[in-house]
């Protein structure tokens, strides 16, 4: 069976399964016949160009479990953030597991996407921001019209979420290769805070391929820290579809750790819709062997007196490849506005590629806007000082790598994370590092 044929016959078992509500059903319909008209994104088009998903692609996927599967929490513990207490919403081959989660009603909302789509009480909050800013691309469009699980999270004005918010999709292996379709929906009402950490988890070799999308609000002045974790087995794609609009005053700091997976597309888009927003977008990147990781980012600015600041350190080893296609978009009416990109890169062997393109386009005549990319190989002159003053070769190299990679480090808010990153730079360099943090 085609990947097509397969769409469609899983699509109409999807229908016939969910019950939703009239809007959800016509966003799905249209979601699906965008989807048939673009077709999968190919190397021809530019966004794609140095990304291709065909080999993705040519498995017969299931979208659908044919059995839950059971898991405990000491199978998973150590993928979560089990140090520091936290809201967690988790699902197991894309089906939301209630003794592994724990989410609230109590003054705001963390729980699952199935459980607003039909309810009355979140009618207002779907119509309003479900698929408001996801976007028209055809993977998007896929998720659209199959999503039916997702973490949502709605937070009222004038609320601080005292501790973090978990999102983690696991898959099991249960079958032979499967293809998820997560949706989050994130609301942050004025003069609110909420830190949340996002991770895809395989448990097996079993082929998987995670389609996601997210959707996050930050009203006026109100705080968005967001973490994702890609640390996936080499048997897993993930194409990362983050799309986020601002309002005046607000913050929203996203920070993208990329180290495991076959494939990783990470799309992210920020509208900047208020005056004095600030946006964040800062990543690290260690990769090895086939691994491929493409980060394609847009900072939209529409409004005066902003600023934007994007800094991504990638480190590529053996015949890894990496693309880096970031944008900054100023509008005529945006003056005042300071944006900031920039792309470092380390190539560790001869084999290894990175793809990088910065752009600025810029329509007003009072900014200040600078990008800039490097692309290199690590300091000789370094690596020989630190071994004249006993310091093994190998360590050498990786304290060069951990320095190169640090500057994102200090913007993680959370120490957890920190030492959870900091351990997973140590393993993909093969060193121990005593770093106290």
């Amino acid at each position: 069976m085609s990947f097509k044929e397969n769409i469609l016959s899983s699509f109409l078992a999807l229908e016939n399964e969910v019950n939703t509500d009239s809007y959800v059903h016509e966003l799905r319909s249209k979601a699906l016949s965008d989807f048939e008209s673009k077709g999968l994104p190919l190397r021809k088009d530019e966004a794609y160009k140095y990304t291709s998903l065909k080999s993705l692609f040519n498995k017969d996927y299931s979208f659908f479990p044919k059995e839950e599967a059971a898991i405990s929490y000491g199978d998973i513990k150590q993928y979560l953030m089990h140090q520091i207490d936290a809201y967690r919403v988790i699902f197991i081959d894309g089906i939301y597991s209630s003794h592994l989660s724990q989410t609230t009603h109590d003054k705001f909302d963390v729980c699952l996407m199935s459980s607003t789509l039909n309810n009355p009480k979140y009618a207002s909050v779907i119509e309003n921001y479900y698929n408001k800013l996801a976007g028209d691309d055809s993977l998007t469009s896929l998720n659209t019209a199959f999503a039916r699980e997702g973490a949502y999270i709605h937070i009222p004005k004038n609320v601080h979420v005292e501790k973090p918010i978990e999102i983690v999709n696991f898959s099991t292996g249960n079958e032979a290769s499967l293809m998820l379709q997560p949706r989050n929906l994130v609301v942050v009402g004025e003069n609110s805070q909420v830190q949340i950490i996002e991770r895809q988890q395989s448990l097996t070799e079993n082929a998987t391929l995670t389609n996601s999308v997210t959707e996050i609000f930050a009203d006026k002045r109100s705080m968005v820290d967001y973490y994702k974790i890609q640390n996936d087995l080499t048997t897993a794609s993930l194409i990362d579809h983050t799309t986020v609009e601002q309002k005046d005053n607000s913050e929203v700091r996203l920070h993208t750790f990329s180290f495991g997976g076959a494939l990783t597309r990470n799309n992210l888009t920020f509208y900047q819709r208020g005056e004095h927003c600030n946006s964040v977008l800062n990543g690290v990147t260690i990769i090895g062997g086939k691994q491929h990781v493409d980060h394609s980012t847009l900072v939209h600015h529409t409004a005066p007196n902003c600023e934007s600041f994007q800094e991504y350190k990638q480190i590529f080893d053996d015949r890894s490849v990496g693309v880096f296609n970031g944008k900054v978009l100023v509008d005529k009416v945006a003056q005042k506005i300071n944006a900031f990109q920039q792309n470092n890169n380390i190539l560790i062997s001869d084999k290894a590629t990175i793809n990088a393109k910065p752009q600025l386009e810029i329509f007003a005549d009072d900014v200040r806007c600078s990008h800039g990319c490097t692309i290199g190989q690590l300091d000789e002159d370094a690596l020989f000082y630190m071994q004249s003053r006993g310091i093994g070769k190998k360590e050498a190299r990786a304290l060069l790598m951990f320095a190169f990679a640090n500057s994102v480090l200090e913007s993680v808010k959370i120490p957890e994370i920190k030492t959870r990153i900091t351990k997973l730079i140590a393993n993909k360099l093969g060193v121990e590092i005593g770093f106290d943090l």
